[in-house]
């Protein structure tokens, strides 16, 4: 994958510079249909993954108990160490400044497609599925992870009487596994396609004008990066075996800029490489897919600086809590796919009182930092869950 990653920036950087005038027709007859086939073949696994995983996970633990500790233990970690990706964020663009002196002629067109601001109380009432059949089958995680824990749980409770249910959920799992193995064959093909269509398509052009943006907030993901190897560090969860064993998954987030692609990869990871124990792998994986975004963070707290500095809006104290409460909140509510943070900057940008017409001077470079931004959703996931992992073999050990 890492390959298929390298070799597909260099052949878009030729594409664009050699035959510019037919980038558009080789993009959408060949790279753009291998990319999107890709993203939808590992699409086409990630629910049934999570859906059979998380009751296989559950129903070994025999009891609900452990699901409430694992979510006691997860949801602290999430809210501290995402409050410390959003920090690192702010810092770096209170530091760099990169939307003071910038003049751009022609700025991308911010997307057609802006989502709603939507309260915490809807967003909380929302996760609870009305019917486990439309949680699967439009792959709300959120919802099909509380399915899950409720059939899991009812399951524990009649004991005997789910054998054959849970022996149909293992099967369909094995199944599931061996479609992942066939499709990490062909992945670097499409990790190759994708990048290549983006590269080949917008150039670097875009990125020269907005070049301090983009280091910027490349530079805020390595430090929250190195803060987590760190954190894996303290608590002796093994920071260089981590990073090998979900080297896979970190690449496949990156090049497909979708948390929820990358999962399949992240649990095969955890359970063949990292050695995670399987109901640690099969809840908090999941789960932190679902709602863990600390690149989704970074991206909201660092651009609502930029537009401020952009726009020459006084950074207040009101400003900075108003952009800290809101996009912490919208790091929680982020869906795991391409482009999903440009659409919801406009519930931060609101507010904060910062003007809309911002999210058109990113846009036009957000595919380009999209993939670093996943690649760190995806670390702060597994590593979250790698840590309650040590935890509970501290636990068992009396160490």
């Amino acid at each position: 994958m890492l390959a298929g990653l390298i070799l597909g920036i260099l052949a878009g950087v030729l594409l664009h510079a050699l035959v510019p005038g037919h980038v558009g027709k080789i993009d959408h007859y060949v790279l753009s249909p291998i990319g999107q086939a890709f993203i939808r073949v590992i699409q086409f696994i990630v629910v049934p993954v999570v859906f059979t995983s998380l009751i296989i996970g559950l129903t070994s633990l025999q009891g609900t108990g452990k699901i409430g500790s694992y979510t006691a233990k997860l949801l602290p970690l999430y809210i501290i160490t995402s409050s410390i990706a959003l920090a690192i964020g702010m810092l770096m663009a209170a530091v760099l400044k990169p939307g003071t002196g910038i003049s751009l002629s022609k700025m991308a067109e911010a997307p057609d497609k802006t989502q709603k601001s939507q309260s915490l109380v809807d967003w909380l009432v929302g996760i609870v599925p009305t019917n486990p059949f439309e949680a699967l089958s439009t792959a709300n995680l959120l919802q099909v992870i509380i399915s899950a824990v409720l059939i899991g749980a009812a399951m524990n409770l009649v004991k005997e009487k789910a054998k054959p249910f849970r022996a149909l959920v293992e099967s369909v799992y094995a199944i599931v596994e061996k479609i992942l193995q066939i499709i990490l064959k062909v992945a670097p093909i499409g990790v190759f396609a994708l990048i290549a269509s983006v590269i080949a398509s917008q150039g670097f052009g875009i990125v020269k004008k907005l070049l301090l943006y983009v280091v910027g907030l490349i530079a805020a993901i390595i430090v929250m990066t190195v803060i987590y190897y760190l954190f894996l560090l303290i608590v002796g969860a093994k920071p260089n075996h981590f990073f090998k064993s979900f080297f896979p998954s970190f690449s496949l987030a990156f090049g497909t800029a979708s948390s929820n692609a990358a999962l399949p990869v992240s649990m095969d990871n955890a359970k063949s490489h990292y050695g995670m124990r399987q109901e640690i792998t099969s809840f908090a994986l999941p789960f932190g897919t679902a709602v863990k975004r600390d690149g989704a963070a970074i991206l909201q707290g660092f651009n609502a600086l930029f537009i401020a500095q952009f726009f020459d809006v006084p950074i207040t104290a009101s400003l900075i809590t108003s952009v800290f409460i809101s996009a912490l909140l919208v790091s929680f509510s982020t869906a795991g796919v391409p482009g999903a943070g440009i659409i919801m900057m406009t519930t931060v940008l609101s507010a904060a009182g910062l003007p809309l017409e911002g999210i058109a001077i990113v846009a036009g470079v957000d595919r380009l930092t999209d993939g670093f931004r996943t690649a760190l959703n995806v670390i702060g996931s597994t590593a979250n869950a790698a840590v309650i992992n040590r935890w509970d073999k501290n636990k068992k050990t009396g160490g």
